[in-house]
């Protein structure tokens, strides 16, 4: 059995028919499994019609390394301030060190 793809438009036909008639039904009508379903629910929803176009496009593929970039930058600069911190609490402790050793 091959696979079968559908367009943006039989996909929005297909949500709009399951929302309208019931989902069980307009899956069994169509032969689409639940999760198939459920997914392209998901997508219309947090990416809009744009989502329910087959893989990712550029625009997504751009944001997810504009993303990844700036996760990374941000990490960084939380791995400079725990260094800092780290850094002046034994100058601190250093700096009492030597205190207590003079005041005996």
């Amino acid at each position: 059995m091959s696979k079968r793809t559908f367009t943006k438009q039989e996909k929005m036909s297909i949500l709009k028919e399951a929302s309208e008639q019931g989902v069980t039904k307009t899956l069994k009508k169509h032969g689409i499994y639940p999760a198939t379903y459920y997914s392209w629910k998901e997508k219309l929803a947090t990416m809009g019609e744009e989502g329910l176009d087959y893989g990712m496009t550029k625009s997504h593929l751009k944001r997810i390394r504009d993303l990844e970039k700036e996760n990374r930058l941000l990490k960084e600069l939380v791995a400079e301030k725990e260094l800092e911190g780290k850094l002046k609490d034994e100058l601190i402790k250093k700096k009492y060190a030597l205190r207590k050793r003079k005041n005996l």
